[in-house]
C-alpha cells in the first residue's frame, strides 16, 4: 500500500466518522492480492481493505450487504471509496477459527470446546446457503455466475498445471482430460441452486464474543451444497480427525433437514466427488503459491492434502469411470518427494527488539549471540517536536512523519537486504534462532516503526515465526 492510497484510507475514515485516525497498522497478507489495514482511535478501530480487481470488489460488497440484513454474520460496510477499490468494514479482531483450533489443539488435542465452534458454523452453513442463496444477485459473481462446467475445468486445470506439472507428477494428458470431463459432467449433474461461499475454511470464520462470523466470500456463486462442507471438514492444516469428520457431516445433515428434505444416499454420494475437487483445486493453489511464486509456507499444506486425498481413496466408489485420474491421484498420495517437500517445515525464530542506546544494546536470550544491531539515530527524530514526544512508532502521526519527513525508507530497504541475506541462509540450514536490533535514543519513534515494518515485512515473505519486542515500550506481540 503506497502512501497516496493510505491517506485516501484515512480520508474514508475521517469522511465516514467526522473523528480523526490515531492508530494505524497493516495485516499480514494471506492467499491474495488484497490488502488490509486496521486503523482507528479511541472511540472505534475499523479495517480498510485495498483491492484493485473493481468486479471483485462489487461482488464482495453486494454479497456482504445481502447477507448482512438477512442477520447472517458477516462484517458490516460502512463506506467505499468513489474508485470502488478501497472500503472500511467493522473489525471483528484477530481471532480466526484455525487460529482458536491450533491454540487450543496444543492445549487440549481435538476438543470439545473445538468442535462446539464447528457446530455453530455447521448451523449457520445452510442458512447462508438457502436463504442467502435466495434473491441474491448472482449477476455480480466474480469470475463466475456458478460453479459450471467452466468453473469446474479451471480448477482441473489449475491443478494440472500448477501441481501435477511443477511436481514433476507423470500422467496421459489426453486420459487426464477425458476423465475430468467425465468427472466434472458428473458434478453438474448434483442440485445447485444454492449459494456457494467457495472459500469456506477455517482461517475465514472469525470467533468474536461467542459468535462466529463468515469473511472472504468474494468469490461467491450459484452452486452445490456439497462444496462448501466438503471446503470446511478436508481444510488442509485443520486436520480434523476422521472420526470428528464423520460426527460433523452428520451433524450438517441434520441442520439442513430443518430447510430441505435431503437423501442422504444421494448427498454422501456427491459430497466425496466434492470433496475430491475441492482438494484438487486447493493443491493447484498449493502449487502456484508454493513452486511457481516461491512461497514455501503453502508448501507446508501439502501433507495435509495428501493424508485427506489417500484417505478418500480407499472408499471413493464414484458412478463415473476416471481410470486416469485416479491412477494420478493414487501416485500423488504415495509420493514420498512431495511429503518430504511438505515437511520442510521452519522452526526458525526471528526476534526483533526495539531498544534505547541509553539502557544498552539488547541481551539474545536465545543464547546464539550473533544476529544485527542497527543504529536509527541517523534518521530526523520525531521526538524533537512537542507533538510527537508522547507517541510511539505504532502511532499513525508519528508513522507518516517518518515516512514523508525522513530517510526511513532507504534506511530500511538497506536493513532488509540484509537481514534477508540471513534469512534465507539460516532456512536452508535449518538454523532456529536470528536476532535484529534497532536502537535509537528514547527506544520510542524511529526504533519501533523499523522493528514494526521489518516484522511485517518477513512475516508475509518467508515462513518464520517471528517474535516483535519494544523493550522501552514494555509492549510485546
Amino acid at each position: 500500500m503506497n502512501t497516496s492510497e493510505k491517506n485516501e484510507i484515512l480520508e474514508l475514515f475521517e469522511h465516514q466518522f467526522n473523528e480523526t485516525v490515531d492508530t494505524f497498522e497493516m495485516l499480514p497478507q494471506s492467499g491474495s492480492y488484497r490488502e488490509y489495514c486496521r486503523l482507528g482511535n479511541k472511540n472505534r478501530t475499523v479495517i480498510g481493505a485495498l483491492n484493485s480487481d473493481v468486479k471483485e470488489n462489487t461482488a464482495f460488497l453486494s454479497f456482504s450487504n445481502h447477507l448482512y440484513h438477512l442477520g447472517i454474520k458477516v462484517p458490516k460496510i460502512y463506506t467505499v471509496s468513489s474508485d470502488l477499490k478501497k472500503y472500511l468494514l467493522e473489525d471483528l479482531g484477530d481471532t480466526t477459527l484455525f487460529a482458536f483450533l491450533s491454540k487450543t489443539r496444543e492445549e487440549e488435542g481435538f476438543s470439545e470446546n473445538i468442535i462446539a465452534e464447528y457446530k455453530k458454523v455447521l448451523t449457520a452453513l445452510p442458512k447462508i446457503q438457502i436463504i442467502g442463496g435466495k434473491d441474491i444477485d448472482y449477476s455480480v459473481c466474480y469470475p463466475r455466475e456458478a460453479f459450471d462446467k467452466q468453473s469446474m475445468m479451471w480448477d482441473l486445470n489449475y491443478f494440472k498445471y500448477y501441481f501435477l506439472k511443477l511436481a514433476k507428477i507423470s500422467f496421459d494428458e489426453q486420459a487426464l482430460e477425458d476423465d475430468f470431463q467425465q468427472f466434472s459432467n458428473y458434478l453438474l449433474s448434483a442440485s445447485s441452486n444454492f449459494f456457494l461461499y467457495r472459500d469456506f475454511q477455517s482461517r475465514n470464520v472469525m470467533l468474536k464474543d461467542g459468535e462466529v462470523y463468515f469473511i472472504d466470500y468474494q468469490g461467491g456463486r450459484r452452486g452445490a451444497l456439497q462444496y462448501d462442507l466438503a471446503s470446511l471438514l478436508y481444510d488442509g492444516k485443520a486436520d480434523i480427525p476422521e472420526s470428528v469428520r464423520q460426527d460433523l457431516f452428520h451433524f450438517y445433515l441434520n441442520e439442513l433437514k430443518k430447510y430441505m428434505k435431503v437423501d442422504e444416499e444421494r448427498f454422501t454420494a456427491y459430497f466425496k466427488g466434492f470433496v475430491l475437487i475441492r482438494i484438487m483445486q486447493a493443491m493447484g493453489a498449493y502449487g502456484f503459491r508454493g513452486f511457481y511464486e516461491k512461497k514455501e509456507h503453502f508448501l507446508k499444506s501439502i501433507p495435509y492434502a495428501l493424508k485427506n486425498l489417500d484417505l478418500l481413496l480407499k472408499d471413493l466408489d464414484l458412478p463415473v469411470k476416471i481410470t486416469e485420474l485416479v491412477a494420478v491421484l493414487k501416485k500423488l498420495s504415495k509420493s514420498e518427494v512431495l511429503k518430504e517437500i511438505g515437511k520442510s517445515d521452519s522452526n526458525l525464530t526471528i526476534r526483533i527488539t526495539s531498544f534505547s542506546y541509553k539502557k544498552g544494546i539488547p541481551d539474545d536470550p536465545s543464547g546464539n549471540g550473533g544476529g544485527y544491531v542497527f543504529d536509527c539515530r541517523a534518521i530526523n527524530n520525531p521526538g524533537r517536536y512537542e507533538e510527537y514526544k508522547k507517541l510511539s512508532g505504532k502511532d499513525l502521526a508519528v508513522q507518516e512523519f517518518l515516512e514523508q519527513k525522513s530517510e526511513m525508507g532507504l534506511f530500511l530497504d538497506a536493513a532488509k537486504k540484509l537481514v534477508e541475506q540471513s534469512v534465507k541462509v539460516y532456512l536452508e540450514r535449518g538454523f532456529s534462532h536470528l536476532t535484529v536490533n534497532f536502537g535509537c535514543t528514547g527506544g520510542q519513534h524511529r526504533s519501533v516503526y523499523s522493528a514494526e515494518k521489518l516484522g511485517e515485512y518477513l512475516q508475509n515473505n518467508y515462513p518464520v515465526n517471528v517474535v516483535l519486542v519494544h523493550r522501552e515500550q514494555d509492549s510485546w506481540r
